[in-house]
């Protein structure tokens, strides 16, 4: 879309992106629920149970898929009303949503899968699926919109075809993996209630920590497009910078998840305390690099997103706040992990919530005159305080347990 002649397009996949955020990412809790579920339950040596957990989540991630499929139309009325951009950014976005909405049993499903693995200690798969997902994106995005002129529809299209394709081989990896659990399979239990509940338990925290989560993005976006298509433009461009930051350094968080959960479920304190204190001191050294990235190579990074001038200028301004958000922001993301390997959500919960509500938007409020030197203060203030009291959880968590 940075290479188009317009920066509304930019601004039309960030609105799309934002509703995307809520249906899709909302239901994040499917990977992470299954992860430290599978987890524990391969550290316990319950391998009847490691096919269960994938059995309920899977049945659980298409009755969801079929919702969002059911209500496409109210969801869009709502969502275009609480987004105020310029009439041509919302149009290009309608666009996107109408198409990208059928991708969601794939990527709910991918969440299950990816989780499922991942509780397994099983990262290459995972990183295979990513990968596949990706690259098929970005051939089929070069296609459709750079040869085929399709536009924003092409970026969707793209998306939908990667994330079925991803899928697709997620499924027969997964029918390959469950030959090592032979245990017989019991349909009842996989319909009892009482099987779901621990589920659906975490689950609901987790959805609630998710949709504050993308809350503060969305927030971020919505601001942003008051203030202008290239201002918005200029912060999507951005916030990649954050992004491509969180997936890289959330890899030592997903370690977290499978070997916290592992040991939690095995008991074994001392090698649970050393997964923690390693992955910290790795998440520290990723998130310096990534600041030294930034701050010497952000322009260049800026220039590889766009060839509009007036949207690089603008995001060079704030340039060091993503600078420093990788050493703010990196322990809140190494912490989810410990968190969800523990099953601990209702904290993961919490911390976000308080956050929201006692940083980023009374620090929004009282600085909204500031325009978008406000709004980035906002976002920081709430990057600081999460990692603050995530930190404080886990504290507190270290005394109660006498360790």
């Amino acid at each position: 879309m940075g290479r188009l002649d317009h920066p509304a397009f930019i601004g039309a996949i960030a609105l799309g992106g934002v509703i995307f955020s809520f249906l899709y990412w909302g239901f994040g809790f499917l990977r992470m629920g299954t992860s430290g579920l599978t987890a524990q339950a391969l550290g316990g040596e319950r391998y009847g149970e490691i096919r269960l957990v994938l059995a309920r989540a899977i049945v659980l991630a298409l009755l969801l898929a079929a919702l969002l499929i059911l209500l496409r139309q109210p969801i869009a009325d709502l969502a275009f009303q609480w987004i105020h951009a310029s009439q041509s950014a919302e149009s290009l976005a309608y666009r996107y949503y109408e198409i990208r909405i059928f991708s969601a049993p794939a990527t709910l499903l991918n969440y299950v899968l990816i989780g499922w693995f991942i509780g397994l200690q099983n990262t290459k798969i995972p990183l295979f699926l990513t990968v596949l997902a990706n690259l098929t994106n970005i051939v089929l995005d070069i296609v459709f919109v750079l040869h085929w002129q399709w536009q924003v529809a092409g970026v969707a299209a793209a998306s939908v075809t990667a994330e079925y394709s991803s899928l697709l081989c997620g499924l027969v990896f997964a029918a390959r993996k469950l030959r090592y659990f032979p245990t017989a399979f019991d349909w009842r239990q996989l319909i009892s209630w009482a099987g779901f509940r621990p589920l659906i338990a975490i689950n609901f925290n987790l959805f609630i920590r998710t949709l504050l989560l993308i809350f503060s993005f969305a927030f971020f976006t919505a601001q942003s497009a008051r203030l202008g298509d290239v201002i918005l433009a200029a912060n999507t461009v951005l916030l990649n910078f954050q992004s491509l930051m969180a997936y890289v350094l959330d890899g030592f968080a997903h370690a977290c998840e499978a070997l916290v959960g592992k040991f939690h479920g095995a008991g074994n304190v001392r090698k649970l305390r050393q997964t923690v204190i390693a992955a910290a001191q790795w998440s520290l050294g990723g998130a310096i690099l990534f600041c030294i990235a930034y701050i010497f190579a952000g322009d260049r990074l800026i220039a590889l997103m766009t060839t509009q001038m007036a949207v690089r200028e603008t995001a060079k301004s704030y340039q060091l706040f993503v600078a420093l958000l990788p050493l703010i922001s990196v322990w809140s993301f190494l912490f989810d992990g410990v968190f969800v390997g523990l099953t601990r959500a209702r904290e993961m919960r919490n911390a976000i919530f308080l956050s929201v509500l006692l940083g980023y938007l009374p620090v929004w409020w009282w600085l909204r005159d500031l325009g978008n030197d406000g709004l980035w203060i906002a976002f920081t203030t709430f990057m600081t305080l999460r990692s603050l009291l995530m930190g404080l959880y886990w504290k507190k968590m270290l005394k109660d347990w006498n360790w």
